[in-house]
Order: C-alpha cells, then structure tokens, then sequence
C-alpha cells in the first residue's frame, strides 16, 4: 500500500506543476513597447495639370552672314532676341499651366526639352521651368506656373513652321 500511496503523491505532484499558470508552456513574461509606436497614412489630392496658354516666340527672320544666337523667351517672360543677327517679330509669349491638389504642399514640376519639327527639321527647344511650385491654401484654384524656353539658330537653319508638344509632368515631393 505504502506504494500506492507514493505513487498517487508523484501523480498529483506532476498534475498540480502542470496546472500551475508559472510553469505551464510560453513566455515567461509580457513587455510592451513604452512608448507605443503610432501609425499614420496622409492621403493626398490627385494632382490634375491643365495647359491654359502655348508657348509662341513668334516669327524669326535670320539675318545675312555667318551666325550662332539664340531666340526665346524665359519662365519670367523676359524676350531674348539679338537683332543684330536676326529679326524678331510678332507675339510671343510663355507656356502657362495650372496645378491643382492638396493645399499648402509642395509640387515638383518636370519638364524635358522639346523636338521642334517643320515636318522635314528639327530644332530643340531648350525649357526653362520651375523645379517646383507650392499650392496655396485656397480651395480648388491650384497654383498657375510659366514654361519657356529658346531655340539656337545660325544662318543654316532651314526655314518653316516649327511645332512640338511639352512633356511635362507634376508630382507631389
């Protein structure tokens, strides 16, 4: 009997170290992070780029003798002509667009050269645009920004009527 009795000590033994909370299976102990870490998303406006005026410099009489100059026009609108080598005439004028999109947040603006065409030859068409514009906190009115830019001609450049599209872009930084 005496037996019996050890061995129903060593069964209850085992039984109430298996049930006891500090001894059952996992961790030891919980921590938590101090301080919690925060978790945020910012959603955005989608940016919409509107072209509301072309870029024209006009018309460009080149000029008798041996020449390299440049004719355009600047992102500010000031007019570069040398009239001692050609002849500029005509409107001309900057390309505008507008940006809309959440207020106050900066926008980066991409805009690469333009291939200038007559249907035969190409002229580049060097741009000068803003890195970037900031939207103002007014609404839907967005922001309106210039693109301009300048050819480079010499007595050789064949005439016609050159045309090209922008490629321009807008993304928020």
């Amino acid at each position: 009997m005496h037996k019996y009795l050890r061995m129903a000590s060593l069964v209850a033994t085992v039984a109430a170290l298996t049930a006891s909370p500090a001894l059952a299976a996992g961790p030891a102990s919980q921590a938590t992070a101090d301080p919690q870490a925060k978790a945020q998303v910012r959603i955005l406006k989608l940016l919409t780029l509107t072209a509301t005026q072309d870029l024209d410099l006009g018309t460009v009489a080149l000029g008798q003798g041996t020449f390299s100059t440049s004719v355009g026009i600047a992102k500010d609108g000031t007019w570069t002509c040398d009239n001692t080598k050609v002849t500029c005439s005509g409107t001309h004028q900057v390309a505008s667009y507008n940006v809309t999109g959440t207020n106050n947040r900066t926008v980066t603006i991409t805009a690469g050269n333009v291939t200038l065409s007559n249907g035969t030859d190409n002229l580049t068409l060097t741009v000068d645009a803003p890195a970037s514009v900031l939207l103002p906190n007014s609404g839907t009115a967005g922001a309106d920004f210039d693109i301009g830019g300048s050819v480079a001609l010499t007595e050789a450049t064949p005439d016609g009527l050159y045309t090209g599209d922008f490629d321009v872009t807008a993304d928020y930084q």
